[in-house]
């Protein structure tokens, strides 16, 4: 009898565990200022400023040699229109901003994601 009770128990929160993405959404990272991309100045901003304005970066790493700092607020939406965000920063040697990529879905499918 406790076995068909635990079998009864697994299958319900299995169940329940597949519908639940069904409901919403999935967040990946986190809100970071947007506007603040506008003040990233190539060779003077450097990873104190960065971080000063966007936070912690959601995931660190190398290019070509260079440090590079990730910042991700992704809405997905099973259905709906996915809202992603994303802002690659890579830095120089001296730890100054050497490039940085902004991406954003188009504003009808996500007017304010943060």
């Amino acid at each position: 009898m406790k076995t068909s009770i635990h079998h009864r128990i697994s299958a319900l929160l299995a169940g329940v565990l597949l519908v639940m993405p069904l409901a919403g959404c999935i967040s990946i990272g986190r809100p970071f200022a947007t506007q603040g991309v506008k003040s990233l100045t190539i060779g003077k901003a450097n990873q104190s400023d960065v971080e000063l304005i966007f936070g912690k970066p959601f995931r660190t790493g190398l290019q070509d040699g260079d440090v590079t700092w990730t910042f991700v607020n992704y809405k997905l939406r099973v259905f709906g229109p996915q809202c992603t965000q994303d802002l690659v920063v890579r830095f120089a040697p001296d730890g100054t901003v050497k490039s940085y990529a902004y991406n954003t879905s188009p504003e009808e499918n996500c007017p304010k994601i943060n």
